[in-house]
């Protein structure tokens, strides 16, 4: 990959309003480069599906085609970035691309859900070791939104600093991909605007 991360603009960020794409692009990014017909078969799709997804990753940025790869007879599929990130919020955001960002995020919503349903599926495939070293829970306290964001900004730090300091190489037998998915945000109903 070429960059660490991307902040895509909101253009970019519409292409990635659909589930199939993330999926894909996920599966890009933590398994290597790959092809339209092996990533159909993957994500249970019809190669033509997946081909148009593909192009539209393509066209805004977020994978290119890596000619090194394969016979010719099919194009190959790289990721251009580890990872996306959408930034703060800019205070007076335009209608649309306030929408963009939303939709965007019920994109991820939607595909965090499914890893996390097929984590609790796969559970009981695990040694005690990885069941041990998993967790699903939440924390409950009364923040400011000052608060909020200085906790995002410390526990990303944490992460990125242990994952930059203790990533296992991947000829470790007991080392295995691991996803940390974490969440912070008003409880629903709790922080209206105009409620404060």
């Amino acid at each position: 990959m070429d960059d660490r991360s991307i902040t895509p603009s909101p253009q970019q960020l519409r292409a990635l309003t659909h589930p199939v794409r993330l999926r894909m692009l996920g599966l890009l990014r933590a398994e290597g480069p790959s092809t339209a017909t092996a990533l159909a078969a993957r994500l249970g799709l019809n190669t033509g599906a997946t081909s148009y997804h593909l192009r539209q990753l393509a066209t805004h940025g977020f994978i290119h085609d890596d000619p090194s790869l394969g016979t010719g007879r099919e194009r190959w599929w790289r990721a251009v970035h580890a990872s996306t990130r959408t930034g703060w919020e800019p205070p007076h955001p335009a209608p649309a691309d306030k929408e963009a960002l939303d939709a965007y995020l019920q994109s991820v919503v939607v595909v965090y859900t499914q890893m996390l349903q097929q984590m609790v599926e796969e559970r009981a495939t695990l040694s005690q070791e990885w069941r041990t070293a998993s967790t699903v829970s939440d924390w409950r306290c009364r923040l400011d939104p000052e608060q909020a964001r200085r906790l995002i900004e410390q526990v990303g730090q944490v992460i990125e600093a242990f994952v930059a300091a203790e990533e296992r190489p991947e000829s470790d037998p007991e080392a295995a991909p691991y996803a940390i998915l974490f969440h912070g945000f008003p409880r629903p109903g709790g922080a209206r605007e105009g409620s404060a």
